[in-house]
């Protein structure tokens, strides 16, 4: 995968803070939004990327990441963690000194390293060559997803899950996005030899909503309106996260127009009280079942 430098897609420079990303994103979003360019695929190509960007650069934890491993900043962690264990136990292993006092890292533990390096089993995991005690090693990490709908992940609400027997509750902040990973420390399987226990990472999957598509912290949907507003104009109500809103239609409004509602969107993760906004596309629905005097009418209109 080719690298992609998320700050050359905001245009913005390394040292932006986070509202600069904010207000970048926002500036660019409504410019490529692919509801104001129909039909445009490098628009809709362009889009996709600037909320890539954004999801990576505006979490500071992920941003971080970006920054020290570039385009392997998902897995960078991990490598370098495999290198050490790898350097490690070459040392010890080696040198004679057994596994004593290895340190296998965060989020890894021994049998998966024991594992990947001679493709074992597992058996006898903790022993030296003489079979006595070896040092602490970490529990192995727990993975778990979790299903949310998109009116649930639009608020902060507590969720409890049971891990190993134990209860865990934990608050999901607003704003949490389809695949979004979060870690809870010590909540994995328990260790070895009285070492600490693993992590507990929990996955978000975000169904599909009948409503609303949502793009970055955007939202769309589609109303109808009937022929007679769409030309003479009037109120519609729309439906929004929060509520239903009236909207203003201006006389004439074609087939397919597309108004925006700032800040109705999607609540901006970690960002509290901002949002994204609501795109909303009208669908005009012509009359059916008219009348010979309807007909009538419309014939009159069409000569005039």
């Amino acid at each position: 995968m080719a690298y992609i430098d998320y700050y050359k897609i905001l245009g913005v420079d390394k040292s932006a803070t986070q509202d600069d990303i904010k207000k970048a994103y926002r500036k660019l979003a409504r410019k490529l939004h692919p509801d104001l360019n129909p039909d445009d695929k490098e628009a809709e190509r362009k889009f996709k990327e600037l909320n890539e960007a954004n999801e990576v650069l505006s979490n500071p934890e992920n941003r971080s990441k970006y920054d020290k491993y570039g385009e392997n900043w998902k897995h960078g962690e991990e490598y370098e963690k495999a290198q050490q264990q790898q350097r490690q136990y070459q040392q010890q292993n080696y040198g004679g000194g057994g596994f004593s006092g290895a340190d296998f890292g965060e989020g890894e533990d021994f049998s998966d390293f024991f594992q990947s390096m001679f493709g074992g089993s597992g058996s006898g995991f903790g022993k030296s060559s003489r079979g006595t005690s070896s040092g602490k090693f970490k529990g192995q990490d727990v993975h778990a997803e979790l299903n949310l709908n998109l009116k649930d992940a639009a608020q902060t609400h507590p969720q409890t899950f049971e891990i190993n027997g134990k209860k865990v509750r934990i608050t999901i902040p607003a704003g949490v996005y389809d695949g979004q990973q979060i870690k809870l420390k010590g909540h994995g399987s328990p260790g070895f030899n009285g070492g600490p226990n693993g992590d507990l990472y929990i996955t978000f999957n975000i169904a599909m909503d009948p409503d609303f598509e949502r793009i970055g912290d955007d939202l769309k949907t589609k109303v109808s309106i009937d022929l007679y507003t769409a030309v003479l104009g009037g109120d519609v109500k729309v439906n929004t996260l929060d509520g239903s809103v009236n909207l203003k239609v201006k006389p004439e409004t074609q087939n397919g127009t597309t108004v925006r509602l700032k800040g109705k969107g999607f609540p901006v993760y970690k960002k509290e009280g901002q949002s994204g906004d609501l795109f909303v596309t009208y669908e005009v629905k012509l009359p059916t079942d008219l009348t010979d005097r309807q007909k009538e009418l419309f014939e009159q209109l069409k000569n005039s």
